[in-house]
């Protein structure tokens, strides 16, 4: 229930205004009634507190729009009721309590203490020289507390306020910041899976496209050597739908049933990679530098990709028959080099120069390894792809 009345004054902020003070006049209005404490109320007329008290709530209406003028002609009202007689409790004070609160909650710290001093002054300052009070130092301490707890409480509601929202912004930006992590994860994951799906589809319809044409030019004339290339187009097919398979099934969820379990491909299957490019006529010979050293799963499958990429290109685009790969171990680092002496035939039927995500792919698999790539044609002719790889990122 209270906390339903709570929720229903937050969306009426007037009407919560009109409690408070209608509540805060009615404890002025007491005050000023019973006189003050060992006086009488006979001896005390009780007209002078009631109309002060009504002019302090009065103005306390537009303590939004005017919240340091309300508060000083609140205070101006009851010092002169004090000077009266009144006892300066915090019955007859609740106006100023109430406007000093209120002031504490949306000002700064030391606006709301200064005012909640100036207070002070205009309170105790005729409290301390009244004759109606036998103690004088007890009717000056009395407003001193009366009034700078409202300020200090209204600072301290303000702080843990503010400490809320601060709370809140930080949820709001982690959930965004987590949000905007997922996204770039999975378009990080996206380019990977595309990555993949470009150079499993180009490698291998480039291989059987070569062997498909060479069988179709010897069928006629040397039908042994035909039905071999029909034989290996097959084995290419069979080979292009595996890994096919496999790059479409990193989007299962790991617990699916048909989950490839295959292992990713690697330096171990280069000898394979150069017999099918050997297939569609293109001799590779390869080099070694330095001392052999067992790659990371994903350095191994990234220098596979790169060679196999860079291969298919020479047999695609060089006007070439043969191809170099040296791979060359010097501490941490693999570099991969693939060059060719073609005059890099580059272009598409209508002249217009052919693109393609080739070389792209290449330079994005080698920095997500956290390696260097270049690419570019030779001084005395054909082009070269070079790869630097960390051996153990």
């Amino acid at each position: 229930m209270f906390s339903r009345l709570r929720l229903d004054l937050r969306d009426h902020p007037r009407s919560a205004d009109a409690s408070a003070i209608a509540g805060a006049f009615a404890l002025a209005v007491y005050a000023s009634v019973q006189g003050t404490w060992g006086t009488s109320p006979d001896q005390l007329a009780w007209w002078p507190g009631v109309v002060l008290s009504a002019l302090a709530c009065t103005v306390l209406w537009w303590r939004r729009s005017y919240p340091r003028a309300v508060i000083l002609i609140a205070g101006m009202c009851f010092s002169p009721a004090v000077a009266y007689g009144y006892l300066a409790t915090p019955l007859l004070l609740a106006p100023v309590m109430l406007a000093l609160y209120w002031l504490a909650t949306e000002a700064d710290r030391w606006t709301a203490h200064l005012h909640g001093l100036v207070m002070v002054v205009l309170v105790a300052t005729p409290s301390a020289f009244s004759g109606n009070f036998g103690n004088a130092l007890l009717a000056t301490l009395n407003p001193v507390f009366f009034l700078l707890f409202p300020a200090a409480w209204g600072s301290a509601r303000q702080s843990r306020r503010a400490y809320l929202e601060s709370l809140y912004m930080r949820a709001e930006l982690a959930e965004r910041t987590r949000e905007e992590e997922a996204r770039r994860r999975v378009g990080e994951e996206r380019v990977r899976i595309a990555r993949e799906l470009h150079d499993v589809v180009a490698h291998h319809l480039a291989l059987a496209n070569a062997q498909a044409g060479t069988a179709a030019h010897l069928v006629r004339r040397k039908p042994e050597q035909a039905e071999r290339l029909i034989t290996d187009l097959a084995g290419t097919t069979a080979s292009a739908l595996r890994e096919l398979k496999a790059t479409v099934g990193l989007l299962r969820r790991p617990d699916e049933e048909g989950t490839p379990t295959d292992p990713a491909p690697g330096l171990g299957r280069l000898p394979e990679l150069i017999e099918e490019h050997a297939a569609m006529g293109l001799a590779v010979t390869v080099s070694t530098e330095g001392e052999e050293r067992p790659l990371a799963p994903g350095v191994d499958l990234t220098a596979y990709r790169i060679m196999q990429e860079a291969l298919t290109n020479v047999g695609k685009h060089a006007a070439t028959g043969t191809a170099r790969v040296t791979l060359s171990y010097a501490g941490n680092v693999l570099t991969i080099t693939v060059s060719d002496d073609g005059a890099g035939q580059i272009t598409a039927p209508d002249g217009a120069a052919l693109g393609g995500y080739g070389l792209i792919g290449m330079r994005e698999r080698a920095q997500s390894a956290g390696g260097h790539f270049t690419a570019g044609h030779r001084p005395d002719g054909g082009f070269t792809v070079t790869a630097e790889l960390p051996v153990n990122f």
